[in-house]
């Protein structure tokens, strides 16, 4: 009895070591920022198909994940001297020394070659090629090389982050359609607003480490005017779908609410200029965009 209650706190604890290097693992694909990216994957399955089968739909999250992970985890890996200078990173996986960085590095391929062997093999080619283009774009376009030479980073490299309504569609329909650029347009413009609104929060974590972000370079009030203008484009870009006949009425009322409390948040922190606005704009920027992509898949639902 006594050597077995000897035991019992060692497997405990192995237990409890192991929970917290799985934690550290889904760490490095970025969990939070994924679900939305899943979002507007799903949502648009069912704009390019009104009943996509639910085996496709259950591939195609599982393909986005591993494809989204992968690139969030050799960020990780790219990243790992910037982050120790950041307070918002410094405590990630790789700074903080509980994971080796080549052991994040080879996590992040094989996820994105699983990622690639399920579109390919259970979904079809152009889900495939489509979400590999988003992990190359993101890895090599956007971390390795715009991040850190341009303040048009977020804008140029936000291409990345919209490729996942283009997968979503290939793998509903078969093949890409016209339509499907709305999509893709949409998260575009939303982007540099989004992140934007992020990085005045953060500005001196970026200027301490040299990323030439919009606040650092060209300061916070030039920031928060080029916020409100893309809030603007990002307005007329979600009118486009309705112009095309893609959306109906649900949609239409929708886009309406959504985008004026966005751009009354973005004219809010144009006029202020203070943490709790970038913060407000920041949190509302993420819902936005979940919600808008819902009332598509409502619309072409109910009214479709």
């Amino acid at each position: 009895m006594e050597a077995g209650a000897r035991r019992a706190p060692v497997g405990v604890a192995w237990l409890q070591a192991a929970r917290l290097v799985i934690g550290d693992y889904v760490a490095l694909t970025k969990p939070r920022v994924i679900s939305l990216l899943l979002v507007t994957t799903v949502t648009t399955m069912f704009v390019a198909d009104r009943s996509p089968r639910l085996s496709n739909v259950l591939l195609t999250m599982l393909g986005g994940y591993l494809a989204a992970g992968g690139a969030g985890a050799i960020n990780h890996y790219i990243e790992r001297d910037i982050d120790a200078r950041m307070s918002r990173t410094s405590r990630r996986p790789l700074p903080s020394g509980r994971l080796e960085p080549r052991h994040a590095l080879y996590f992040g391929v094989l996820l994105g070659a699983l990622s690639f062997a399920i579109f390919a093999l259970g979904v079809n080619m152009t889900a495939a090629l489509l979400a590999m283009a988003g992990l190359f774009g993101y890895v090599f376009v956007y971390t390795m090389w715009l991040k850190p030479s341009t303040t048009q980073n977020i804008v140029i490299g936000g291409a990345a982050g919209a490729v996942p309504p283009l997968v979503g569609w290939a793998a509903a329909a078969g093949q890409l359609d016209p339509s499907a650029f709305y999509l893709f347009a949409i998260v575009f413009y939303w982007t540099p607003p989004h992140f934007w609104a992020l990085a005045l929060l953060i500005k001196d974590d970026y200027a301490r480490t040299g990323i030439p972000m919009l606040p650092v370079v060209d300061g916070e009030p030039e920031t928060r005017r080029q916020i409100l203008l893309y809030g603007w484009l990002l307005m007329a870009i979600t009118v486009l779908p309705l112009a095309g006949g893609l959306f109906g009425v649900v949609y239409a009322i929708s886009a309406l609410v959504l985008n004026a409390v966005f751009i009354g948040l973005c004219l809010r922190l144009y006029r202020r200029a203070d943490r709790r606005s970038a913060l407000l704009l920041f949190h509302y920027s993420l819902a936005y965009l979940a919600l808008l992509f819902c009332a598509m898949a409502a619309d072409a639902l109910i009214v479709g």
